[in-house]
């Protein structure tokens, strides 16, 4: 049975990773186009403007959260009778959030916009039309959420794989259209990607409906039971992720008012490289988490902690053996991808990546806690520890230290919020705290610290040019690799990996 399990998730891998190695060839070259069309002043405006009514999206991601747990619970627990009530009722909880979505971005949103943030001269019509797109964008990602965790909760990564690449040739498309019409970038550039927005909504609607019985819509039904438990599950997710929104739009927000547009286009370039990268331990996590919540369902606690520690280490593994050499080799890699780098960029992109490290730790984490519905202390403490990062940077800006001080301090965070988890969730699912140090922690460590010896060698002599950031990317390949089988993971993982990438390649 649970071979059968571990098919399911080198199956859904697989498409995911072929999403993913599609979407950044794309990403990589419509990023550097889009930047060197709009220029650093307007691609901060759109990260920035974008960023405000980005802002509000924590209610959206709480309650995705909470759709694809109770949907991926009920079929844990083989509920299929109940799953149509669970997705009708979870779609009328975001047809209300789209519409207090759409009175908050036209009333506190548009105010803040008008006369808090710092936009150049004679662009604020273009900061404006940008904004009001962002709100229409944002509402048509609100309806479809309970439409794309449906399909994650169904394990059917074939169809968002699909969709996404879909997608991602839309947007290179927009990229030939601003080259081509003379009229002004930003606002062609946010008219095309609401349009691409509209067409991805439509896509997903009847994919879904022609696929899945339980989001073929006759009648919205109202359950007051239902909409309460879901409800509640959201407002304790719902503080961890004002707590997100505060580190991501949050400190956006504080660096345009501290340094204006110009570092949100650093730090714009920063997250494209960040979601790029992560993609490579993300696609595995989004496949093993309907599983872990599954397990808990069903009873199987044992296979669930399997999937927490195997799951933990082969993201963080995955994610680091591609960050080391961009981490190293940024300054490189940024001037050949880019015609222009804005300042700050090189070391914005490096500390993003090491945050990274550290929060893919947490994902199988959160997961379970999910699972298990109990969320009011695990929040409660995380939420209010991820809380910190705005106010203490806010503090740090003020006593005139560099742009730079957000993110070590959302760095130093962000290791206290994981030790939190671990010391939080683990009791929770029967888990031992020690078997997590001694079979994760213990583990990683060692291979990190050795790996970053081994690549920094080519790094420091030689010098700077294709050849170094080759030998420096084969360096961090093979050392990840080989400490991996013979440092981080146990004969059974390695028996897991093995069996996945046969899985994978048939």
């Amino acid at each position: 049975m649970h071979s059968n399990k571990s098919q399911t998730i080198a199956k859904n891998t697989g498409f995911l990773y072929f999403r993913m190695l599609f979407n950044l060839a794309v990403t990589l070259y419509t990023s550097r186009v889009v930047l060197e069309v709009l220029g650093v002043e307007d691609f901060g405006i759109y990260n920035v403007t974008g960023g405000v009514i980005a802002m509000f999206f924590f209610l959206t991601t709480s309650l995705s959260s909470s759709t694809q747990r109770f949907l991926t619970f009920e079929m844990g627990r083989e509920g299929e009778g109940k799953l149509e009530r669970v997705f009708n009722v979870s779609f009328s909880i975001h047809m209300i959030i789209a519409g207090l979505i759409i009175i908050l971005g036209e009333t506190i949103g548009l105010w803040f916009v008008q006369n808090k943030l710092v936009i150049p001269e004679g662009r604020m019509h273009a900061a404006l039309a940008v904004y009001h797109l962002s709100i229409v964008m944002a509402v048509l990602g609100i309806i479809n959420v309970p439409f794309t965790a449906l399909i994650i909760a169904r394990e059917r990564m074939n169809v968002f794989a699909i969709v996404s690449i879909v997608e991602t040739c839309l947007r290179l498309l927009i990229v030939f259209v601003l080259l081509v019409i003379a009229y002004d970038k930003l606002i062609l550039y946010a008219v095309l990607s609401g349009l691409v927005s509209f067409l991805i909504f439509l896509i997903y609607q009847v994919v879904c409906r022609k696929n899945f019985s339980e989001s073929r819509l006759k009648k919205l039904i109202w359950d007051k039971d239902l909409f309460k438990q879901i409800g509640g599950f959201a407002v304790w997710v719902m503080n961890g992720n004002l707590a997100v929104m505060g580190y991501t739009q949050g400190l956006n927000i504080l660096l345009n008012l501290f340094f204006g547009p110009s570092v949100n286009a650093a730090r714009g370039i920063g997250v494209q490289v960040q979601n790029a990268v992560t993609g490579f331990s993300s696609n595995f996590q989004t496949s093993i988490n309907p599983q872990i919540t599954k397990s808990y369902a069903s009873g199987d606690l044992a296979y669930m902690h399997k999937l927490i520690i195997t799951g933990s280490k082969l993201s963080f593994l995955l994610l680091f053996m591609i960050s080391l050499p961009i981490v190293i080799e940024a300054n490189f890699v940024l001037n050949q991808w880019l015609v222009s780098v804005p300042e700050y960029s090189v070391s914005f992109v490096r500390l993003t990546l090491v945050i990274a490290l550290i929060t893919t730790l947490s994902h199988s984490l959160i997961v379970s806690v999910h699972a298990t519905g109990k969320l009011r202390k695990f929040q409660l403490i995380e939420g209010t520890i991820l809380l910190l990062i705005v106010p203490i940077a806010y503090w740090c800006l003020k006593l005139g230290y560099p742009p730079e001080c957000v993110y070590v301090i959302h760095l130093l965070v962000a290791v206290v919020a994981q030790i939190a988890r671990i010391v939080i969730v683990l009791p929770m699912i029967n888990m031992s705290i020690m078997d997590y140090i001694n079979k994760i922690v213990l583990r990683i460590i060692p291979s990190f610290f050795l790996a970053v010896l081994i690549t920094v060698i080519p790094f420091y002599y030689m010098d700077e040019n294709w050849l170094r950031l080759f030998m420096v990317c084969l360096a961090a390949g093979f050392s990840v690799v080989a400490l991996s089988y013979t440092t981080a993971l146990d004969t059974r993982e390695r028996d897991v990996l093995t069996g996945l990438v046969k899985s994978f390649i048939k």
